[in-house]
C-alpha cells in the first residue's frame, strides 16, 4: 500500500471517533432546542466525510493492481503472504470436468505475538478472463486462519476448482470489502481499489 497501514488505520478510527462525538454534540444541540448550532455541527461532519470519501476514492482509483511475484511477500499488518508453489491435483476430485489447482501459500508471522491468524482475508483464483472462483470448501488443510506463533511459518494449501479453460491464473488475496477495510486508505479491500495479484506457475 502506498499509504502505511498503520497510519492509515488510525486515522480512519480518528475520524470514527469524532464522527461518535459530533454525533452526540448534534444530539444535544437538538434536545436543547439549538438548531442552528445542530445543523452547523452536523453540517461540518458532512463536510470532513466528503474530504475523506474523496481521498479514499482518489487512491482507489489511481492505484494500480499490485503484482506480487512468486515467493515473494505482501504483508498485512504483522502476517506476510508469499505463493510458494502450484500444483494441479489429480482429476478424481473433479465432479464436472473442473481442473483443480492446489495453491501453496507461506504465511509468515513477523511480530513478537502470537497471531490469531487472518480469518479477516478472502482468497480466490482469477484467470486472464477476469472470471472467478472461490476456494473449495474441506480441502484447504491449513486455513489463513490459524494461529501463527512468534517469528513462525505455516503452510496453507487452499485448493480451487476451476474451468480446464483457464488461463493466466491469479490468486488474489484481498479484505474484500468488508469493514473497516472498506474504508481505509491505500487497502485493496478498500472501495474500487485494485486487487493484490500473486501469479501462479502453470
Amino acid at each position: 500500500m502506498g499509504i502505511g497501514a498503520g497510519f492509515a488505520r488510525l486515522l480512519l478510527y480518528a475520524l470514527l471517533g469524532w464522527t461518535a462525538l459530533g454525533a452526540i454534540g448534534v444530539t444535544i444541540s437538538f434536545r436543547r432546542g439549538e438548531r442552528f448550532q445542530g445543523r452547523r455541527n452536523l453540517g461540518w461532519i458532512a463536510a470532513i466525510w466528503m474530504v475523506y470519501i474523496g481521498i479514499l476514492l482518489t487512491v482507489s482509483l489511481t492505484a494500480r493492481p499490485r503484482i506480487v511475484p512468486p515467493g515473494k511477500d505482501s504483508c498485512f499488518d504483522s502476517l506476510c503472504f508469499s505463493v510458494v508453489r502450484t500444483e494441479t491435483v489429480p482429476g478424481y476430485l473433479a465432479t464436472q470436468g473442473e481442473r483443480i489447482v492446489k495453491v501453496y501459500v507461506r504465511i509468515a508471522n513477523h511480530s513478537d505475538k502470537r497471531n490469531s491468524g487472518a480469518s479477516h482475508l478472502k482468497l480466490y483464483l482469477v484467470d486472464s478472463r477476469g472470471r472467478r472462483w472461490d476456494e473449495a470448501p474441506g480441502l484447504e488443510g491449513v486455513r489463513l486462519s490459524t494461529s501463527v506463533g512468534p517469528r513462525q511459518t505455516v503452510l496453507s494449501a487452499p485448493v480451487f476448482k476451476v474451468d480446464r479453460s483457464a488461463e493466466g491464473l491469479r490468486l488474489v488475496l484481498t479484505h474484500d470489502h468488508s469493514f473497516p477495510y472498506l474504508l481505509l486508505l491505500g487497502d485493496s479491500g478498500s472501495i474500487f481499489h485494485g486487487p493484490t495479484y500473486f501469479p501462479l506457475s502453470q
